[in-house]
């Protein structure tokens, strides 16, 4: 009993001595942030002053569409459009518009893509961003319809068209139309390039479902960020079809360059020079620095 009695009080010490201190509960939320990867604590601020990279492991963390644009876009050169579009509720899903408002009033966006223009050293482009902390970047008619419209937005312009993708793929809720926005995204590339312009697609994480199986994939250039998850379905799914193990990097990027399904694999600090060069190098009459 004596035995029973101890550890019952070691068990109960060490909850104890997890509380929290009153310093620790005086810390504000969001000031600090863990790298779900190396385990290291960094000051937000200054983790935002790293474009969202861990400083010790290189982890990417997932970022905003704004923060993406302003991490790559000449200060106050993009131009947004399409921002009247919002989804509704075709098939009468159970709270599907309250999540999609709440979604809305959470991140400042009207849908999980933001659409426009603006330059990339000092050159023309239209381009989408794709947001996975609304609906986790799941693509509804209104993200089909706006990266459509933008895609012939840039076909009219003659300018290049850049995407970054980040999805778990068709959005449910909107079943059947959901899936169409791949064949509808996907003819307007293709009217895109018949006029010889430029789409590069930038794979983020992470990329999955029909957006990986449609205009994710199907860039003149494709590009990923490192570490980030790529595929169609999920390695269980696959795992349990073709009754094997998969390896252990199996979807990720680098496994994904290694099988010669992508261009490169950029390291976000050097996203920025990286796309320009394309633009500049597959650009008639591109601008040039110096």
């Amino acid at each position: 009993m004596a035995i029973i009695r101890d550890i019952f009080k070691r068990n109960k010490d060490s909850k104890e001595a997890t509380m929290p201190s009153k310093s620790a509960k005086d810390v504000p939320e969001g000031l600090m942030t863990k790298c779900p990867t190396c385990k290291e604590i960094t000051l937000t601020k200054d983790l935002e002053k790293n474009k969202k990279v861990c400083p010790k492991c290189d982890h990417h963390f997932k970022m905003t569409a704004y923060e993406r644009i302003n991490s790559l876009l000449d200060a106050d050169s993009f131009e947004s459009m399409d921002d009247h579009l919002k989804s509704e509720n075709p098939l009468g899903f159970p709270g599907y518009t309250e999540k999609v408002e709440a979604d809305s009033e959470k991140t400042g966006l009207n849908e999980a893509v933001l659409t426009g223009s603006g330059k990339l050293q000092g050159q023309d482009i239209v381009l989408a961003v794709m947001d996975s902390h609304f609906r986790m970047g799941s693509m509804g008619s209104v993200v089909g319809e706006k990266i459509t419209r933008a895609i012939e937005v840039a076909t009219d312009r003659k300018l290049p068209f850049l995407i970054f993708t980040a999805s778990g793929g068709a959005r449910m809720q909107e079943g059947v139309l959901s899936l169409m926005q791949m064949a509808k995204t996907s003819v307007a590339l293709k009217r895109h390039s018949n006029e010889g312009l430029l789409f590069v697609s930038v794979l983020t994480h992470p990329t999955t479902g029909g957006v990986s199986a449609s205009f994710a994939s199907v860039g003149d250039i494709n590009i990923a960020e490192p570490k980030a998850l790529i595929g169609f379905a999920g390695r269980r799914v696959i795992e349990q079809t073709v009754r094997e193990k998969l390896p252990e990097d199996f979807q990720t990027a680098e496994f994904l360059l290694a099988h010669g399904q992508l261009d490169a694999v950029v390291h976000r600090e050097s996203m920025q020079q990286t796309l320009a060069t394309i633009v500049r190098l597959h650009t008639k009459g591109a601008v040039t620095n110096g």
